[in-house]
């Protein structure tokens, strides 16, 4: 059977699975629609939190970034790993025992205000929406290669399905689909490695193979290197990013993990504290599959990739059934050559010594196909010789199809993919609407709603944010990890400090987490829109604050929110004695208050 064939079968089984759990686990009521019913058991709430972590920007898109930027891409993965341990070990059990399933809700009650808890809905609207419309993106990607649809049409398939079980079933639907989606995910990403291990460095453990030698007896990384110079690019084991601007992008991404809604609600699925700490155990261990295997992944693919199709005639890449991938996802517009020297073959090189990325923006093309065979473009760069456009986010995709590994192989990275971005849009999705339908209906507007109405609300803000979500996908910002990286960004620059303060000081009032969240958010936001969108010519280092890039500045906004908060609460009177008595209570290890929608 061919690719799409075995793509029908097993996405099709997956889909069903999804569904059928989806209807097992109707959610009939709030506290199942917001938190499970609190009973899911550690383990399993483990696997949940893992697939809700490992969205596509970390099964898609990461080592598609390691492969192309090598050392510097290792932000993302020291930046992702490190935040679940912050947020494992400093904040999940605290927030377990205060007992709110919701950070706009935690906001609010422990900063005693209805001023702030609307901050924090809107900051949680903010950063959800920013992180889901990288995963819409993702499952565009996919179902445009493997179901050879337009990237706006899977997105719409992508779109029904999450509306399915994610408007049914509330966190119970997700909890349980999500356990499936990670033994998807996790089998996905791990099979191709293994093989392409076996393949590459003769070892089944991508680990080891990363690090040792290939059958010419060369280490792999001294051969990407080596490949490296030659092509033009920089040398894929050194950095070209500026140490502050590296430092900066992983504590952003480390602390906005900590910030992050969708993976906070994850601890109150669970019956007790303890439990919420065992579940984070399992869901680091879990997460660990992927993450160590990534750099693998990235390295394997980077290698297959140089040495299948640079000086390689486009012609023999269309004759042999076995590269006839690169044909495909041409046609995907993720992947482009110009012919610049029409000698019918493709060179793929840096532009300068500094390597980097050697074809500015996105392909657009004519229609036309020049003599050579390839779709003719009309922005193809003319100041540099490199031919090839590769889209960061069809490296793990592409890659089994590059290492020729068998169709059913290719087909189940594709199923893999969609898992990854479907569990975490969901978990997007409900953290949005909570905050409609808890935090801003029930918690405000109107107190005295039934739980019935309360419900209906939740399931039509679900609704109307899977057709946002859908938007900003077909409408995407950037490639998925980065606009994933914003997201953490903003969690970084709005949540993290007051949260972290919430639970450790108690002279922290009102008026400064309002004050803090406000100029932490509105700082990052704006730094970002400014460099990535009103201005991108401007977006280097030589323009940056202290040489620090919009993947980073989440760092600098969320000192600001600390100096803001920390300057305002001290000019401004001290927290009522009720909520200082609060946090003491919250820091010792006795009680285990349970999730409340009241």
């Amino acid at each position: 059977m061919d690719v799409q064939m075995w793509t029908y079968i097993i996405v099709g089984i997956t889909f069903l699975i999804y569904i059928a759990i989806a209807v097992w686990a109707k959610a009939g009521s709030t506290k199942e629609f917001y938190v499970a019913g609190g009973g899911v058991p550690p383990v399993l709430n483990g696997m949940a939190t893992a697939a809700d972590w490992m969205s596509a920007a970390s099964f898609i898109s990461m080592a598609g970034l390691i492969s192309f930027m090598g050392y510097d891409g290792s932000v993302y993965l020291m930046g992702w790993t490190g935040g679940y341990v912050l947020l494992a070990l400093l904040l999940a059990p605290y927030l377990r025992k205060f007992g709110k399933f919701t950070v706009p809700d935690f906001v609010g009650d422990r900063y005693y205000s209805n001023a702030a808890r609307t901050v924090a809905i809107i900051s949680a609207i903010f950063v959800s929406f920013t992180y889901v419309a990288g995963q819409m993106r993702g499952v565009g990607v996919v179902f445009s290669r493997f179901l050879e649809v337009d990237i706006n049409t899977g997105i719409f398939i992508g779109m029904a399905i999450v509306f399915f079980y994610a408007v049914l079933g509330g966190m119970k639907g997700i909890t349980y689909t999500q356990v499936a989606q990670f033994c998807v995910l996790i089998f996905a990403y791990m099979v191709p490695a293994i093989f392409l291990s076996m393949m590459i460095a003769g070892t089944p453990i991508p680990q080891l193979g990363f690090g040792g030698a290939g059958a010419d007896g060369v280490h792999l990384l001294d051969k990407l290197d080596g490949l490296h110079r030659e092509l033009g690019f920089s040398a894929y084991t050194d950095g070209s990013k500026p140490m502050i601007d590296v430092f900066a992008i992983t504590f952003a991404l480390m602390v906005g993990t900590a910030g992050l809604p969708h993976v906070i609600v994850r601890f109150f699925t669970v019956p007790k504290v303890r439990d919420a700490r065992i579940s984070a155990g399992w869901a680091l261990i879990f997460i660990s599959l992927l993450y160590t295997t990534a750099p693998a992944i990235a390295t394997f693919a980077r290698i297959n990739l140089i040495d299948t199709v640079s000086n390689t005639s486009y012609s023999k890449l269309a004759e042999d059934p076995k590269t006839q991938w690169f044909q495909k996802w041409e046609k995907t517009g993720l992947l482009a050559w110009m012919d610049k020297n029409n000698d019918g073959a493709i060179q793929y090189l840096g532009k300068n010594a500094n390597g980097g990325d050697p074809f500015e923006g996105k392909p657009t093309f004519t229609g036309q196909t020049g003599q050579s065979g390839e779709m003719l473009l009309s922005n193809a760069p003319t100041d540099n010789q490199n031919e090839l456009y590769i889209d960061r986010d069809i490296m793990v995709l592409a890659n089994p199809e590059i290492g020729k590994l068998p169709n059913w192989v290719i087909a189940l990275v594709a199923a893999g993919g969609l898992a990854a971005a479907l569990s975490t849009a969901a978990g997007l999705l409900l953290v949005i609407s909570t905050s409609v339908a808890h935090d801003l209906i029930k918690k405000q507007l109107n107190p005295n709603i039934s739980e019935k109405s309360e419900l209906l609300f939740a399931r039509i803000a679900v609704a109307i944010a899977i057709v946002i979500a859908g938007y900003f996908g077909i409408n995407p910002p950037g490639f998925v990890a980065q606009v994933v990286a914003f997201a953490f960004g903003l969690a970084a620059a709005s949540f993290f400090p007051i949260i972290i303060l919430g639970i450790f000081s108690k002279r922290m009032n009102k008026e400064g987490a309002i004050a803090g969240m406000l100029s932490g958010l509105i700082f990052t936001a704006a730094y970002i829109v400014y460099f990535k969108f009103m201005h991108p010519e401007l977006n280097n280092p030589e323009h940056w604050l202290m040489g620090i890039s919009p993947e980073g500045i989440g760092t600098i906004g969320l000192v600001v929110n600390l100096v803001v908060s920390m300057v305002v609460s001290r000019v401004t009177p001290e927290p009522p004695q009720e909520i200082q008595d609060l946090v003491d209570s919250l820091r010792y290890p006795k009680g285990a208050g349970e999730a409340s929608s009241h």
